[in-house]
C-alpha cells in the first residue's frame, strides 16, 4: 500500500477545503489504516468510532432502501465530523472546525474517495 500516496491525498483534501482539521483512513473493521491528525485527537480511537459510526448508517440506508451508502455527518457545536465509505472495505473520516465548508466538502469528496479506493486496492509490485 502506498502510504505516501494516501498521505497526499488527506493533504490535498485540507488544502482544498477550509475549515477541516483532522483526517484519517481506517479498513471498514475500525483498524486504522493512515491519520493525519491533530495531537489532541487519537487516530485509533476515531478509526473505531468511525466504523461503528459507519457501520449503522449503512445498516439504516439498507435497511430504508435508500441505497449504497455514502457517508454520514455529525453536526457539533464546535464542527462536525464526517464519515465517508471507501467502497465496502474502508473508510475515510474528515474532522472539520466550525468554519468548514460543507458543500465545497461534499463537491470535492467523492473523487478524493475514488482516489484513494483506488491506492488501497491496487497491487503491490512484485517483489516487495
Amino acid at each position: 500500500m502506498d502510504h505516501t500516496a494516501l498521505a497526499f491525498e488527506m493533504r490535498g483534501l485540507r488544502e482544498q477545503v477550509a475549515g477541516i482539521t483532522d483526517t484519517a483512513i481506517a479498513a471498514a473493521d475500525g483498524l486504522l489504516i493512515a491519520a493525519d491528525t491533530a495531537s489532541g485527537i487519537e487516530p485509533e480511537g476515531l478509526a473505531a468510532l468511525a466504523a461503528a459510526g459507519l457501520g449503522l448508517a449503512r445498516r439504516t440506508t439498507e435497511a430504508t432502501a435508500r441505497g449504497a451508502l455514502r457517508g454520514t455527518v455529525a453536526y457539533g457545536s464546535q464542527g462536525c465530523a464526517a464519515f465517508f465509505a471507501v467502497g465496502d472495505t474502508a473508510l475515510m473520516v474528515v474532522l472539520g472546525d466550525e468554519g468548514v465548508d460543507a458543500d465545497r466538502l461534499h463537491r470535492t469528496i467523492r473523487p478524493a474517495i475514488d482516489r484513494i479506493g483506488s491506492i488501497l486496492t491496487a497491487k503491490a509490485p512484485e517483489g516487495v
